[in-house]
């Protein structure tokens, strides 16, 4: 290609590409830009300027420019670096499967690029850029940063950046990225952080962001002002470090706002500090390796789950929203270890089946947290009284155990048949299904004083006048009263009228008495 037929922004970059000098096509004097075909520029970068002298390094550095027609480099080797900053471009540049040394657009406008496969042995950066049609990194593999910082990205309706099976061997920059339509970056791997704060992403009633198994060596970093409308996906991902969407607002109402389901993370997972949730978060099966927070949060989603920590696993469990949780919140079958949690912040619909913890941080009496049991909407379920009340004996509150014993007993009491439920009031009222023995003792004192003076007052008669030991009205009550005694005072002596009457009832009582000290007993041994 002879210098003559070139532009002069062209020659000036024919010119000083061999020597990697940077070029301002700007004249100041006009508002346009100055055309560059972008043929020029793939010819430049395919070798067909000047050899560069020797210690020379060639580098393609433009700014400025309005680039005409396709620039179009696909799955060639270009060692030389290619900055390109202040550039407006006709045609989204196709740079499928090649080989390049850095790659960076600086406040460049697009109508989209595909960098597909491509291989890039230093940086990919696109910052401050304007794109009205996707970025496609699609099992890019890039050794250093992937820099999208301040870049907007328009292309609603449609993926507008895709990047599954990504490969960043640097950081994966994105703050204050803007993006309108949906972000894919399934299956890929940052061997650095990944950095979301102050972006904003926007897909309503789709994906803001699908990072299905993606692998963040680092931190996975949501804020703050992070924006999301529609549902953030990082089901199945590990993160290194920690994730965190302090401050975050995340927005898809009626359906899950965020799903991270099956997500293993090596530190904290914060859902805290000032995070704002329009629908649900759904947490199943997390592993998280400290602390999961949801430390003055705010979530909502009336009429469905809210809050769903199914098999989540965690050594530390903050639930101290900054407001009830609005909606069900399900913690079935997880292991929350210490669990923070604040009254005034239980939510309505509390789910615990099965749920295991180590401590309760907060110290609550047994009657207030029966009545954090009792937000269930479930039936009788006995694990959560009984993983309650192990909580109290941990702490040698061994009283406030019995209490929750004796409400999970009552619970249960309310599901059996009628003849089933009498006789669970008879052994709620005398020994309080054997959590409360103490009962049983007063309930006998009060029938032996009943018995003692009604027979001191009315003796029975003698069945064998002149055989019989001296009538003793407290050991015949005693008789009467216990089935195992044997003072031979109930053989020696039979009422008449209305002592006959008591009679019977002491030993009625004393047989229901021993029943039910008995079973209370047995079921407080066998089962605590």
């Amino acid at each position: 290609m002879r210098l003559d037929e070139l532009s002069p922004g062209e020659r000036q970059l024919w010119v000083s590409f061999p020597q990697g000098g940077a070029v301002d096509v700007r004249d100041g004097a006009s508002s346009e830009e100055p055309a560059v075909r972008a043929e020029i520029i793939a010819a430049l970068l395919l070798g067909a300027g000047d050899e560069p002298a020797r210690g020379e390094r060639p580098a393609l550095r433009l700014s400025g420019a309005h680039i005409t027609g396709s620039l179009d480099i696909r799955f060639a080797e270009i060692p030389a670096p290619v900055i390109v900053t202040d550039c407006r471009f006709d045609e989204a540049p196709l740079l499928q499967g090649a080989r390049m040394h850095e790659v960076v657009l600086a406040g460049c406008v697009l109508p989209g690029i595909d960098v597909s496969t491509i291989q890039v042995d230093g940086r990919l950066v696109l910052s401050q850029c304007h794109l009205s049609g996707p970025l496609v990194l699609t099992r890019a593999q890039i050794h250093g940063d992937v820099d999208l910082t301040g870049t907007v990205i328009s292309a609603p309706g449609t993926e507008a950046i895709s990047a599954v099976h990504l490969r960043a061997g640097g950081d994966m920059l994105c703050a204050d990225l803007e993006v309108h339509g949906g972000f894919r970056l399934s299956g890929a791997a940052v061997s650095g952080e990944f950095d979301l704060e102050g972006a904003t992403l926007r897909n309503p009633q789709g994906y803001a962001l699908d990072a299905y198994h993606v692998q963040i060596t680092e931190d996975l970093t949501f804020h703050p002002s992070f924006t999301a409308e529609g549902r953030i996906i990082l089901s199945g991902a590990t993160v290194g470090a920690a994730i965190g969407f302090c401050g975050a607002r995340l927005r898809n109402p009626g359906d899950i706002a965020l799903e991270a389901v099956d997500v293993s993370v090596n530190r904290n997972f914060d859902l805290g500090e000032g995070l704002s949730a329009e629908g649900g978060i759904k947490l199943d099966g997390a592993r998280i390796g400290t602390r999961l927070s949801f430390r003055d949060a705010t979530v909502r989603n009336p009429g469905g789950t809210a809050v769903s920590l199914r098999l989540a696993q965690a050594r530390e469990t903050d639930l101290r929203t900054r407001q009830p949780i609005g909606g069900t919140a399900d913690l079935s079958h997880a292991q929350l270890g210490t669990l923070y949690d604040a009254a005034d912040s239980w939510p309505a619909d509390l789910r615990l089946a099965e749920t295991a913890y180590d401590a309760l941080a907060t110290p609550l009496t047994a009657a207030d947290r029966l009545r954090w049991l009792q937000r269930g909407t479930g039936g009788y379920l006995p694990q959560p009284y009984e993983q309650l009340a192990a909580s109290y004996r941990r702490l040698g509150h061994e009283d406030e155990a019995r209490t929750v014993l004796l409400a999970k007993q009552r619970h249960r009491r309310a599901a059996l048949p009628l003849h089933r439920r009498l006789w669970g009031h008879i052994q709620d009222a005398t020994v309080g299904y054997g959590y409360r023995p103490l009962r049983a003792a007063l309930w006998l004192l009060a029938l032996l004083a009943v018995g003692t003076l009604s027979f001191t007052l009315h003796p029975p008669a003698s069945i064998e006048p002149g055989k019989a030991p001296p009538f003793n009205a407290l050991f015949y009550t005693v008789d009467l009263l216990l089935p195992i005694a044997g003072f031979g005072q109930e053989a020696a002596f039979v009422p008449h009228g209305t002592g006959q009457w008591l009679a019977y009832g002491l030993t009625a009582a004393g047989w229901v008495l021993a029943t039910t000290v008995a079973t209370g007993i047995s079921r407080a041994i066998s089962r605590q």
